[in-house]
Formats: C-alpha cells, sequence, structure tokens
C-alpha cells in the first residue's frame, strides 16, 4: 500500500550536491556516494536518508532498486549534514547462471531517496575490468559518514 521507507513529518528536507567517487572503479573497489542534506522547515525533524543501486546491464534480471545503505539523521531548521555512503562493489556481487557469486563490470545507477518512490537524486558509476568472483568473506553493509556543515 505504501512503498518501503514511506512515512510523514512536520517539516521538509532538500537533498542536493551528489557526488560519487570514483566515477570508474574496479570490481574489488570501493564507491564513495555523498551528498547534503538539509531542514528546510520550521521544526526539528528525522529523515531516513536511503541508498538504493541498480545493475543497468547484468547478464541476469536483477532488481530495479535494491536497498544497499541507510541512515536515519535528526536535523534541527536550516541545520545542513554532509552524508557519505562507503559502498563496497561486494555489495553489488550477485549469484550468475553458473550459481557463482560474482561482480561483473557495467554501469550501475545510484539512486538517493526518502523512500523508494520518493527520489531525490540520482547518477552513476561505472565498475571496470574483469568480472569478479568471490570466494570467502565479503562485505554486506555500506559504512556511513555524517558530517555537520555550516549554514
Amino acid at each position: 500500500m505504501y512503498p518501503f521507507g514511506h512515512g510523514l513529518s512536520y517539516t521538509t528536507f532538500e537533498y542536493s550536491g551528489l557526488s560519487i567517487k570514483p566515477g570508474k572503479v574496479p570490481a574489488s573497489g570501493n564507491i564513495q556516494i555523498s551528498f547534503a542534506i538539509k531542514n528546510t522547515g520550521k521544526v526539528i525533524g528525522d529523515e531516513v536518508v536511503q541508498l538504493y543501486i541498480n545493475d543497468e546491464y547484468a547478464s541476469i534480471t536483477r532488481p530495479v532498486k535494491e536497498l544497499k545503505g541507510f541512515r536515519r539523521i535528526t536535523l534541527k531548521p536550516v541545520e545542513r549534514r554532509k552524508i557519505t555512503f562507503e559502498l563496497s562493489t561486494d555489495q553489488l556481487a550477485f549469484y550468475d547462471v553458473d550459481m557463482k557469486l560474482c561482480v561483473e563490470p557495467g554501469e550501475f545507477n545510484v539512486i538517493i531517496g526518502s523512500s523508494s518512490k520518493d527520489i531525490r537524486l540520482s547518477g552513476k558509476f561505472e565498475v571496470v575490468g574483469e568480472k569478479r568472483v568471490i570466494m570467502g568473506s565479503r562485505k554486506y553493509l555500506s559504512n556511513v559518514i555524517e558530517a555537520k556543515e555550516k549554514k
């Protein structure tokens, strides 16, 4: 009935300044996805910022949006924070037709929103090089860094 992450608030939030570094990453690398969020309302409020990824051209059918990170933050009126998701390419892995857990090269869409339907920012990065088969342990969760910004 409601999209994932749906919620009501007494205030409003503005998302801006999406940065994705590096734009091209090897199949065994990390991507830093940063943006700013600001409380543009008149009261203190909570927002759950969400990071979704979409694999444009995988060898098998992939989900339209995959949740890869989230963070609940509380902002005072006009307060602004910089949020950085540290995404490992391990989190892009899936089982291919041979049932091997792998990371394939290709373009990935970055989708930032307050719910799966309320999308505020979007961008892209590319995984380059050879297909990587993952054996043993891997990363499952994104690290999230919050930094206060001046008004």
